[in-house]
C-alpha cells in the first residue's frame, strides 16, 4: 500500500475544505492513511507535513511509519494531548478541521476548551472521499478476501444443512474462514432458515434447520484489514412453488443488477434496475433495503446502490449487488455478489454458483 501517497493526497486537499490542518481520529481512516491497526492513534494532516500520534505501547510497532510520516509519542488520552499542542503539531494553523462524524461531543468540548485562538471546523468525508475508489493494492486485498468464501460455501453444502442448527452453521463459517486463510469473519454470519429467512438481518437460532426449506447464508471474511461479503440461499429439499418462483425472481433481478453496474451509472439508477424487476413481479413491498453498498476497510461504506444515492459509480469502486425478497411467515431469498467497477462494467469477485443448490 502506498501510504505516503494517501497522506499527501489528503494534505493537498485540505484547502478545498478551507482548513489549514485536519485531525483524523477515526481508526479506520487512520489505518487507510498509515496502515496502523492498533487501538490508539491519530493523524494531524497539514500541507507542510503530517504527524502520526500514538502512545508508548505502540511505538516499536509503528517504527516503519517513520518512512513517510512524522511519528510522535503521545499519552493515551490523545485528544487531551492534541488540544494543547496545535502550535507544535500544525504550526501557523488558524482553522483546524475535525471529523464531525466521528468525534464525540465530550472530545470536541475538550478540544474547544484548550485550543485557544485555533478555530475548530467540522469536516465530513475528507478521508472517506479518498477511500471510495480503491487502488490496485486494495482491490487485490478484497479479491483475496472474497476468494475465501467460495470454498467455505462448498464445504457447508458438502457437509449438509438439514438437521444442524443455524447457530452451529454460523460457528462453522468462522472455522472455515480461518481454515481457508482469513484473519476472521467480516461480520456476524447470517444463517436464516424457513420463516426466519424473511428477516434480512436474522440472528442464528439454536434450532435445527428443517428439510424442505430455504436457508439464507450471508458471510464475509477479513484479510489484511479488507472485507468481503457474499450471500447465497440454499434449499434443504424440495420447496414450494412459491419459494421456487421467488428464488428465480431474485436471481433474475440480481443478474440484471450486475449488468447495470458500470462507470457513469448512478447508485440510484442501478438500484432502480433491480427494484423495478421485483416490483413488477408484485413483490415491491417485500424488498425494502438498498440493492448494495461499498466494501473495503469497512463492511458497509460508500458508495451505495439505493434510491437515496445519486452519485455516479466510477472505475475502482467495490460494491455488493444483493436484492432480496422477504415473505413474512413464509421465508425469504437473498443473493449477493461482490464486484469491482471496471472500465466497461464490473468484475465479479465472488464466484460461487447462483442456481438453487440443494444442501440436504
Amino acid at each position: 500500500m502506498n501510504y505516503r501517497a494517501r497522506v499527501d493526497r489528503l494534505a493537498a486537499g485540505l484547502a478545498g475544505h478551507e482548513i489549514d490542518a485536519l485531525l483524523i481520529t477515526d481508526l479506520t481512516n487512520v489505518r487507510y492513511l498509515t496502515g496502523y491497526s492498533g487501538s490508539n492513534g491519530a493523524v494531524v494532516a497539514t500541507p507542510s507535513g503530517s504527524v502520526f500520534l500514538t502512545d508508548f505501547r505502540y511505538l516499536e510497532r509503528v517504527a516503519p511509519l517513520r518512512e513517510f510520516i512524522d511519528v510522535q509519542q503521545a499519552n493515551q488520552d490523545l485528544i487531551r494531548f492534541v488540544s494543547t499542542r496545535w502550535a507544535e503539531l500544525a504550526p501557523g494553523a488558524a482553522r483546524v478541521g475535525f471529523e464531525s462524524a466521528h468525534l464525540s461531543y465530550a472530545a470536541h468540548a475538550l478540544l474547544a476548551e484548550a485550543s485557544g485562538d485555533v478555530e475548530l471546523v467540522g469536516v465530513s468525508g475528507a478521508v472517506e472521499g479518498l477511500r471510495i475508489v480503491k487502488d490496485d493494492d486494495e482491490i487485490e486485498a478484497i479479491r483475496r478476501a472474497a476468494a475465501i468464501l467460495e470454498p467455505v460455501y462448498a464445504q457447508l453444502v458438502g457437509e449438509g444443512l438439514a438437521g444442524r442448527t443455524e447457530f452451529d452453521v454460523a460457528w462453522r463459517v468462522q472455522e472455515l474462514v480461518r481454515e481457508h486463510g482469513g484473519d476472521g469473519i467480516a461480520f456476524d454470519s447470517i444463517v436464516a432458515s424457513g420463516p426466519a429467512g424473511a428477516l434480512p438481518h436474522a440472528e442464528p437460532r439454536r434450532e435445527p434447520i428443517a428439510p424442505g426449506n430455504l436457508v439464507t447464508i450471508d458471510i464475509g471474511a477479513v484479510l489484511d484489514g479488507y472485507h468481503s461479503d457474499c450471500t447465497r440461499t440454499f434449499a434443504t429439499g424440495p420447496v414450494t412453488d412459491l419459494l421456487g418462483e421467488v428464488y428465480e425472481l431474485v436471481r433474475k433481478a440480481q443478474l440484471a443488477g450486475l449488468d447495470a453496474v458500470r462507470p457513469g451509472v448512478t447508485g440510484k439508477d442501478a438500484d432502480a434496475v433491480v427494484r423495478d424487476i421485483i416490483t413488477e413481479a408484485g413483490h415491491g413491498e417485500h424488498f425494502q433495503h438498498g440493492t448494495g453498498h461499498g466494501v473495503g476497510l469497512q463492511i458497509h461504506e460508500d458508495p451505495r446502490l439505493s434510491i437515496t444515492y445519486p452519485a455516479t459509480l466510477e472505475q475502482g469502486m467495490v460494491v455488493t449487488v444483493e436484492p432480496g425478497v422477504y415473505l413474512p411467515g413464509v421465508g425469504g431469498v437473498r443473493i449477493e455478489d461482490l464486484v469491482v467497477v471496471t472500465g466497461d462494467g464490473c468484475e465479479r469477485l465472488t464466484g460461487y454458483p447462483k442456481e438453487l443448490i440443494t444442501a440436504g
